[in-house]
């Protein structure tokens, strides 16, 4: 589903990404581990076309994305990618049921049917009674849940997550490792995930290791 291939990154003179070549298939959880500034968070940005590498080419359901630029890129994200990050980025002035739909109303789907599928990953995300809620009124772990959620409202063919349980206790961090899965079981669902936490690590079908810009083979 995912490839990469000799993806290179400078900025100025640091050469962050210095040749790395990955694959990930449909339905696999993937986690990429590292010590800081090995180049995991610089490298899961390119792949979801946050940035942009000096060197390399990068397919995704056999979509040429590093070809693509402007308005036919930002399309292909928002139908094909979605993002969880350590911040949550909920926007405080709407609501739970809300932020879920922003991605699919920028999309132009209708209106209501954006709210109901947004409801219904809610429900499926325990949030079921807390669709009216504003930020404020969620706990880390709800507020991160409504992230998950708003990742999911387009049927991405793959989920980013950049440290998704940074923020979280161990009881939150541990539920939504569990929702990973459960979500992986379920629908499918593809993850490549950034982590410092070696359980989320350990639950993922593959873990690949990074240093100094390059993924380590066994």
């Amino acid at each position: 589903m995912l490839k990469a291939v000799n993806i290179h990154k400078r900025y100025g003179q640091l050469h962050v990404l210095k040749g790395v070549d990955i694959e990930v298939n449909t339905g696999e959880i993937v986690s990429i581990v590292g010590s800081s500034g090995a180049g995991k968070s610089t490298l899961l940005h390119i792949l979801g076309t946050l940035d942009v590498p000096d060197i390399g080419q990068i397919f995704l359901n056999n979509t040429a994305v590093h070809s693509l630029k402007g308005k036919k890129l930002a399309a292909f994200r928002n139908n094909n990618i979605g993002f969880v990050f350590q911040f949550h980025h909920l926007l405080p002035e709407f609501s739970a049921l809300e932020n879920v739909c922003i991605p699919g109303w920028i999309l132009g789907k209708r209106k209501k049917d954006v709210e109901k599928e947004a409801a219904n990953l809610l429900k499926i995300l325990g949030l079921g009674g807390r669709l009216d809620n504003k930020p404020q009124a969620l706990s880390g772990g709800e507020q991160q849940r409504v992230a998950v959620a708003r990742a999911l409202i387009n049927k991405p063919a793959i989920v980013f997550a950049d440290e998704p349980t940074g923020n979280l206790d161990s009881q939150n961090a541990k539920e939504l490792h569990d929702l990973f899965v459960q979500l992986r079981n379920d629908f499918k669902q593809t993850f490549l995930i950034v982590t410092h936490n070696e359980e989320l690590a350990d639950m993922s079908d593959r873990i690949l290791h990074m240093k100094d810009g390059l993924i380590m083979t066994e």
